[in-house]
């Protein structure tokens, strides 16, 4: 289900990080998503029960839940054979 938000409301939310950019309705992954998204950083914050919680502590970087495996573990294992 898409958020309703009042548009002047969204037009004057912005990212509480210090860009200070726009947020734009949804998630890179799902459009309708309860969220809301940086256009500059691209945290995404959750809205809960229509109300925007724009805290950095309840933000979610955009690719956070990517490539977990992708830091170097596998150069590690090839370190250890070496």
């Amino acid at each position: 289900m898409a958020i309703t938000l009042d548009a002047q409301l969204l037009e004057i939310l912005a990212c509480p990080s210090p860009d200070h950019a726009p947020l734009r309705p949804g998630t890179p992954a799902d459009a309708e998503a309860e969220a809301l998204t940086c256009t500059e950083c691209g945290r995404v914050y959750p809205v809960r029960d229509g109300i925007p919680v724009l805290l950095l502590d309840e933000a979610v970087l955009d690719g956070a839940a990517g490539p977990a495996g992708a830091t170097g573990d596998p150069d590690d294992s090839h370190a250890d054979s070496a």
